[in-house]
This record gives structure tokens, C-alpha cells and sequence, in this order.
């Protein structure tokens, strides 16, 4: 292992390394050179010289075959792969559970919409009967994100149908849109929860690569969170719907404007006076995001 000897100095080991190295190199020599003396003994001459040879020449020697006592507390084994930059091999559980890296960043419309179709990332997929994938216009300026598919929405594989979706329709239409005119309509989940549950933070996590998909390749101009889990989802916050309206937040780079669900709106009429007034203040977000009105919903 070859290491910077400032690195060494640093960590104070430079003489310690050292002396190990001269002292192994020079045990090896002392050891080949008995071996070798065992087989070619010198002779008698040669032996007496040695001896006779003055104390200091043969001082260095002795010294060198003798190491001095370690300038730290090594530990036991003498180890040190603590050095190495390399990091340890993860154990093959945690690498089960690492998630795979995704490309869902970069499939077209139709990739993305096959991938959802055909997707097992959480437990939603074992009860579902459709994948609710999304409806309307992909270059839309606007973007509508619901919870998750009712049993209705997991029957037809679209979002917001039912007496929910005819009350969105009308909604669009007081702002001469509709969900096939510049709007596109998608869900945080894609797989309806069983019993019409809300969603486990983990099934979140695991379906929010393809809503963020379907923004990037929407580009919307504003998008509206509808109801309470849509705009927690999306704006990753647990304040209550009330305090979350009327304000311009933001999820990936799009502003966000939000509103209550239309299913709630059709349990409670007095707030569908509050949700107009978030239509607007969405509408007036459009407008400075660069939206161009129309005339009139095709």
C-alpha cells in the first residue's frame, strides 16, 4: 500500500512504518544468510576474523536486529486497512434493499406509460384492476394532481370520472378549460389503495418518479394540488388544507396553487365559493407564468 509519507507524518507513524520495513528486510537477510550457513559452513579462518572484528562495526547490526518499542498503541493485529480509501463491500442484505437505479427520468410518453402500466413497486399492484395513468392535453399549461384513483377511476383506468369528475369538468369550464384542452389531469398514485385508504408513505415514494416524469414532460405553467393528500404530497408537509390555500407554493419549479377535492366539494357546497377563489388565484398565476387566455373550452 503506497501512502504519502506526509499522510504518515500527520498520523505520527512515519518512524513506526519505517523501522517495521528495515527491521522485516533485514530478519530476512539474518534468516537467508544461516540457512546458507548451514549449508557452507566458512572456514575456520573466516570465523576467527569475524570475531576478532571491532565492537562497533558489529553494533549497527545488533542494533538494527533489535526494534525499538512502537511510538503508539498499534492495535493487535497490526492492521492497517483503516487506511485504504476503499470502502467495505455492503452486506448482500443491504444491497437487496438498495433500490436499483431508475430511468424513469428519461422515458418518453409512451415508455412511461407502459412502465406504469406493467408496474409492481409497491403492494398496490395486487389488488388494482387499472393503472390510472393520466388524460388531457401533455402540452397543457395546466396540470390538475389528484390523491389516487376511487373504484371508479380503477375500473375505467382514468382519473376524476363519476359525479367527482362531472363537478371538475364544470370547474374547467368556468374557466373556458376542459380536460382535453390545455389541462392535464394525473393522480400522486397510479393504483387505486385498497377500500379507497389513503396511501402509505412508502407507496408514495415509490410512484412519485412517475408524476415526476409527467411534469417534466407536461411543462406546465401552474398546477393545482387537489384536496388535502395531493397538496401534503406533493408541497412534503402535514399542514391542513386551510392553511396550505391561497398561497403560491411550488413543486418542481411549477407553481402551486391549492384547492379542495371535488369529492369533498360535492359533501360540503358552502366551500365551492373558497375553491373558485383558488381557481382564480391559479388562473392569475397562469397569466403572469406567461398563459395566454382563450375564448372559449373546445
Amino acid at each position: 500500500m503506497a501512502l504519502h509519507e506526509s499522510v504518515l507524518e500527520e498520523f505520527g507513524l512515519t518512524p513506526l512504518w519505517v523501522r517495521r520495513g528495515m527491521s522485516a528486510a533485514q530478519e530476512s537477510a539474518v534468516e537467508a544468510a544461516a540457512e546458507q550457513g548451514e549449508r557452507l559452513a566458512p572456514p575456520a579462518q573466516e570465523q576467527q576474523r569475524r570475531m576478532q572484528a571491532p565492537a562497533e562495526a558489529r553494533q549497527p547490526s545488533q542494533q538494527a536486529r533489535t526494534p525499538e518499542p512502537p511510538a503508539f498503541d498499534a492495535p493487535p493485529d497490526d492492521n492497517f486497512a483503516w487506511f485504504d480509501n476503499q470502502s467495505a463491500p455492503a452486506p448482500a442484505e443491504a444491497r437487496r434493499e438498495a433500490p436499483e437505479p431508475s430511468s424513469i427520468q428519461t422515458l418518453d410518453w409512451d415508455a412511461l406509460s407502459q412502465q406504469v402500466a406493467a408496474c409492481e413497486r409497491c403492494r398496490l399492484c395486487e389488488k388494482r384492476t387499472n393503472t390510472v395513468f393520466g388524460v388531457g392535453d401533455r402540452n397543457g399549461d395546466w396540470m390538475l394532481i389528484g390523491e389516487a384513483p376511487g373504484e371508479n377511476e380503477d375500473r375505467l383506468g382514468e382519473p376524476f370520472v363519476g359525479q367527482a369528475g362531472k363537478l371538475l369538468d364544470n370547474m374547467l369550464r368556468s374557466l373556458t378549460l376542459a380536460r382535453d384542452s390545455n389541462v392535464y389531469i394525473a393522480n400522486v398514485i397510479k393504483c387505486r389503495p385498497p377500500g379507497n385508504r389513503n396511501p402509505e408513505p412508502d407507496e408514495v415514494a415509490r410512484c412519485e418518479p412517475y408524476l415526476q416524469r409527467q411534469v417534466a414532460l407536461v411543462k406546465p405553467k401552474v398546477i393545482v394540488a387537489l384536496g388535502r393528500f395531493a397538496a401534503q404530497s406533493l408541497l412534503r408537509t402535514e399542514a391542513s388544507i386551510s392553511s396550505l390555500r391561497g398561497r403560491v407554493h411550488e413543486y418542481e419549479g411549477v407553481p402551486v396553487i391549492v384547492t379542495y377535492h371535488p369529492a369533498y366539494l360535492l359533501r360540503s357546497l358552502p366551500d365551492k365559493a373558497k375553491a373558485w377563489a383558488d381557481l382564480c388565484l391559479a388562473r392569475d398565476t397562469w397569466l403572469a407564468a406567461g398563459g395566454l387566455p382563450s375564448n372559449a373550452a373546445k
